[in-house]
């Protein structure tokens, strides 16, 4: 494939290689459907052939847009996520100055397939202490999102945070905040829980016995969180923009800045490995 004079990348050239080769990539005009936005959050597919570009989170300007997109325009101002987990397409990685992304998030609140709750308005449905859900981690990017667009929904959010950070998950829309270490936070837990016994995991250990009274399902990033039914569109499409305009929706934790330029993704990987509390690592590109 021919290589764009003005396309470069961070190259994850072996497994485990450090630090990330910076180089030309090639360029791949938008297909149907797709945008090309020029520039991201560590991850890579095990089965994806090596070298290949990894990395997800994204914003920017749309300069480039192809056959069938009528939603956006060359110049809007765009949030997304790359598409290479659900596609295994190197050109969708994020850690490139020009990549084709694609939409998904909130998989494991709405998918019917999870926990199939209903999707969130502006203005917010109003809880009332019937339906309530459980999210972990409410002062993390993920979390942080999660406790808001559950919110929204109207329902009772407990989310769980170190006790520096329930003031910030608790200003998201929680409800209860329960201390991660604190050694009885199981009870505490059950104490609110809702009645359905349900877990939407996106990553990390667990120690919920199989077959037990407890589901636990791992969130599948896949080609089909983008379909025409998934209920991640009128999140993206309806809900978001109102509710940014409206500042119901806030982006949290948050970001701090730690570098510009595809040869300092490297030192933002360094700093996410050493641990981060209630912050997003943005890199400029």
């Amino acid at each position: 494939m021919a290589q764009h004079p003005e396309n470069q990348a961070a190259w994850l050239t072996a497994s485990k290689a450090t630090p990330l080769e910076v180089g030309p990539a090639p360029y791949t005009p938008p297909g149907p459907g797709q945008l090309v936005v020029p520039v991201p959050r560590r991850r890579h597919p095990p089965s994806h052939p090596l070298p290949t570009i990894f990395g997800e989170d994204v914003s920017g300007t749309v300069i480039a847009i192809g056959e069938g997109v009528t939603r956006f325009r060359v110049g809007d101002r765009v949030l997304t996520m790359a598409g290479l987990i659900p596609s295994n397409n190197t050109p969708e990685g994020a850690f490139q100055l020009l990549h084709r992304p694609l939409i998904v998030a909130g998989l494991g609140l709405f998918g019917k397939d999870y926990l199939g709750l209903d999707l969130p308005t502006v203005p917010a449905r109003p809880a009332d202490g019937s339906r309530v859900v459980i999210i972990a981690g409410g002062a993390s990017s993920v979390g942080g999102t999660a406790v808001q667009l559950a919110a929204a929904a109207g329902y009772e959010i407990v989310s769980t945070s170190s006790p520096k950070n329930f003031d910030l998950v608790k200003s998201l829309g929680a409800a209860h905040v329960v201390d991660y270490n604190s050694p009885t936070v199981g009870d505490e837990l059950l104490a609110v829980r809702g009645r359905q016994l349900f877990i939407a995991r996106a990553e990390g250990k667990h120690s919920v016995e199989e077959g037990g009274e407890v589901e636990v399902k791992f969130i599948l990033v896949s080609p089909e969180v983008i379909g025409a039914e998934t209920p991640l569109r009128p999140i993206f499409e309806e809900y978001l923009p109102r509710a940014l305009v409206e500042r119901q929706f806030v982006p949290r934790p948050k970001p701090e800045v730690v570098g510009t330029g595809l040869d300092k993704i490297q030192d933002a990987l360094e700093v996410l490995r050493k641990g981060v509390s209630a912050k997003k690592i943005i890199m400029q590109l």
